[in-house]
Parts: C-alpha cells; structure tokens; sequence
C-alpha cells in the first residue's frame, strides 16, 4: 500500500498537512524544512507517486496541491480492518463494543478470563 508507506515519513506527513491548508509551490513547501530543495523534491514525488499530491505547473513554478482522493485506498484498508476488529470482537466473550477502545480490549478481555483473577478494582486485588 503506497500511501501507508508515502504517510510513514514524518516529513512527508508534515507535507501532507501543509497542503491540506491549500496548494503551495515547490519552494514555499522547502520553506517549511531545514531539508535541501532536492531532499523535499524527493518527498514530493513519493506523495505523488502515492497519489496523496497533484502537481500543476505555471511558467517554471510546480505548485502542489493535496489530492483528497489519495486517502481514498487509506480509508478502504482501515474500514476493512475495523470491521474485522468488530466482527472478532464480536465472537470474543466479555470483550467490550465500538466507542470503548477498540480491539485491543479483545485482547484484554481474553487475557483477563484467562488469569483466573475476578475483574475488580486494582486496590482490591493487593494484599
């Protein structure tokens, strides 16, 4: 999935939200990096080649713009992996819903069953 890969850079991240704000020249989004020129270049043509970046140009200016529909495999990944977290959740006993934390409280509440320990507050379990 290129566009996990393009977002996994904090600088490219960083690129990403800037142009969410509205498009920007190549060296006006430079500006915003102690990077060289050709190392934000670089990072701009990964977030192109995901799809996250347009590109336009004006005379000898390329001005980027953030391209929403990027997201758009993003989205279908997590919508997958959310329904198969909820539909796990669904099959786990005790395990808690959606809004209580996600799927790592199936993990928890597996582990808890499995300790032989009552749930109760943390202070009644000391001795």
């Amino acid at each position: 999935m290129q566009v996990l890969a393009a977002l996994a850079d904090p600088t490219r991240r960083r690129i990403v939200e800037l142009l969410a704000n509205g498009e920007m020249a190549a060296g006006e989004v430079a500006g915003h990096f102690i990077l060289s020129r050709a190392a934000v270049s670089q990072h701009l043509q990964h977030l192109l080649d995901a799809g996250l970046v347009q590109v336009r140009t004006v005379g000898q200016r390329r001005i980027y713009s953030f391209n929403v529909t990027g997201l758009n495999e993003l989205e279908a990944w997590l919508q997958r992996c959310r329904s198969v977290a909820m539909a796990s959740a669904r099959r786990v006993p005790g395990a808690r819903r959606e809004g209580s934390g996600g799927p790592t409280n199936v993990a928890v509440a597996s582990a808890r069953e499995d300790d032989g320990v009552p749930d109760r507050p943390e202070a009644a379990r000391r001795t």
